[in-house]
């Protein structure tokens, strides 16, 4: 019967590492962005000693294919089969390795009581984390892009055309977080920032991934939209993202 009960309490998902931290002398708690179950808090036994099997499958930025066993307060790792080994090649490089950190935990917070939204933001997860790992633009460029489609997927879809508050079309000077993107000068809140044109242009390729224009931009609005970006994601999370201020900006 416990055999039995055991077996009814396995499921089967494919999981991003978002996070480890130190359970006893040899075991870890992981916090999992799965692509079907949410996100996930289980125990991974035995993963610090030497002789795991499954060790390095379980460190951060990692995607695998894991089976679990719910219990009642975290779930249990028992088997682990990389799919996106994306942690080694971003852990080398420190650039890369502080916007991985910024990704994740950007995905944390918003799946931690968004569960609705758990699979398009597990998807939105890994594609960020493969291209980072393969250097196919910039780590900053991919970062912004990253957190703009996040705050999107989880209903927070700034406007970077139309005025945000009334629908007036743009394009418009002020950007207003609060408001959600740029606003119009009849609804421009005081002391609301006005970036460059061209930084506007490119917040709007970097949400709609016209990297095309988001690769030609130049260091000075990728700096500006970076800020805004930044602004705007600290607005709706209600709090500061601890990894980001770690993030290199050229």
């Amino acid at each position: 019967m416990v055999e039995q009960s055991f077996a009814s309490r396995a499921y089967r998902d494919d999981a991003v590492v978002l996070r480890t931290h130190k359970l006893g002398e040899a075991d870890r708690i992981i916090t999992l962005l799965t692509k079907h179950h949410g996100q996930v808090r289980a125990v991974a036994k035995g993963v610090r000693r030497t002789s795991s099997r499954f060790g390095a499958r379980l460190e951060p930025f990692m995607v695998a294919d894991l089976q679990l066993v719910s219990g009642r307060t975290l779930d249990i790792v028992t088997q682990a089969v990389a799919k996106g080994a994306y942690g080694g090649s971003i852990a080398a490089d420190y650039g890369r390795y502080t916007v991985a950190a910024a990704m994740t935990e950007t995905a944390e917070k918003l799946t931690d009581v968004d569960g609705e939204s758990g699979t398009a933001q597990y998807n939105l997860l890994v594609g960020a984390l493969a291209a980072l790992s393969r250097d196919e633009h910039a780590a900053g460029l991919i970062l912004d892009s990253y957190l703009l489609r996040a705050l999107a997927t989880g209903g927070w879809a700034p406007s970077f055309t139309n005025c945000a508050r009334c629908g007036l079309p743009g394009p418009h000077t002020a950007f207003a977080a609060p408001l959600g993107g740029m606003v119009c000068s009849a609804c421009r809140p005081p002391g609301s920032p006005a970036p460059a044109p061209e930084t506007v242009v490119l917040l709007a390729a970097l949400l709609t991934g016209d990297w095309a224009t988001a690769d030609g931009s130049l260091p000075v609005h990728r700096r500006e939209a970076a800020g805004l970006v930044a602004a705007y994601l600290q607005w709706h999370l209600e709090r500061v993202l601890k990894s980001l201020k770690h993030v290199e900006r050229s």
